[in-house]
């Protein structure tokens, strides 16, 4: 545990410097099941012992970067690519340490997966930080609901399921989300996986995050169900967030603060599906669906590969949101896709 419960993240940091956090992925763990979705990796907390249970036990590689801190305190760095060095690391008390456990998946060799980039994922730029979909709300139409990957079936309908769960925990690191690979015909859901720069921050409601739903205005009718009942039901959502937190061995997980900035998300997203309501054609039914199928863009080949042209389109998605005095290239490719502009 690097932070305390009421620790939040810096406002001047940027999303991909935040430190992540194991009581985040707890609590996301326990988010996205209390939604339905089931999605993300049973995750959750114990205080662990340094150097009976890691050092004494780690391969040599790992072994090697245990050290006595000049507190006299256990401490080790792993071995990744960000944050692993004696400024950042993990440290006893003496050698017992609050963290999270996570059921452990296969390797992708045993089952395959598939590490998909998300068509709403950041600039990842200190310089440049407004992506193009963070600037057009045509982007959906033209950008996503015309790739092959989203045109038909499930996985756009699992995307905005994912940024509904983001918005609400405050997630803005999502630049990829995997499925698997190992259901032949099948088509795979999204794996809710890498959720710890979440819960950094209850002062803000980053709404972007809820682009998919407000660009797209599709949501599937459990998931509509289901934040409908927390928002008006008899059990509200931080009450079932609660109860199923409590369960976890390191509760409380969250500090309360959490709990009004969760239900101040759930009233904007409600608002946001008003919206969508009033403006798509056929209103509610036009609106809920369990699949979606766009008419213009063809069904894939039996065997097509439809990630393969994911790359094509990675620059464009992600560059500075053109100046308005200039012609938008979006609108070129739109109306070669046969997408007539949004109203």
């Amino acid at each position: 545990m690097r932070y305390g419960r009421d620790y939040e993240t810096d406002p001047n940091h940027f999303y991909f410097g935040d430190f992540e956090r194991h009581n985040a992925e707890i609590a996301t763990f326990h988010m996205d099941r209390i939604l339905g979705y089931r999605r993300a990796v049973p995750t959750v907390g114990r205080v662990m012992n340094i150097t009976e249970e890691l050092r004494d036990k780690a391969e040599r590689r790992l072994r090697k970067t245990f050290f006595v801190s000049p507190a006299k305190n256990h401490c080790f760095v792993s071995k990744c690519d960000y944050y692993c060095d004696t400024t950042h690391a993990i440290c006893g008390a003496p050698d017992l340490k609050e963290g999270s456990v996570q059921v452990f998946l296969p390797d992708d060799t045993s089952v395959p997966r598939k590490h998909n980039k998300s068509p709403y994922r950041r600039t990842y730029s200190k310089k440049t930080q407004i992506a193009l979909w963070q600037s057009d709300m045509r982007y959906c139409d033209w950008k996503v609901k015309t790739r092959k990957q989203y045109a038909h079936g499930r996985r756009l309908l699992d995307l905005v399921d994912l940024h509904i769960m983001d918005y609400l925990i405050i997630n803005q690191d999502r630049h990829h989300y995997e499925t698997f690979s190992v259901f032949g015909e099948i088509p795979s859901y999204a794996i809710h996986l890498d959720n710890g720069r979440s819960f950094g921050r209850t002062d803000i409601d980053d709404d972007d995050i809820l682009m998919p739903l407000r660009q797209c205005c599709v949501i599937r009718p459990s998931t509509l169900f289901k934040l409908v009942s927390f928002y008006s039901g008899k059990t509200s959502l931080t009450q079932a967030f609660h109860e199923s937190l409590s369960k976890d061995p390191a509760a409380p997980i969250l500090a309360f603060k959490h709990y009004n900035a969760l239900e101040r998300r759930l009233h904007k997203i409600m608002q946001y599906i008003l919206e969508c309501m009033d403006k798509q054609p056929g209103g509610l039914d036009g609106m809920v669906m369990t699949e979606f199928h766009n008419n213009r863009v063809a069904n894939p080949m039996p065997g097509e590969d439809i990630d393969a042209t994911e790359d094509e389109t990675e620059t464009a998605d992600n560059q500075a949101a053109p100046d308005p005095k200039v012609a938008n290239p979006g609108v070129v490719n739109a109306n070669v896709a046969g997408v007539p502009p949004a109203a």
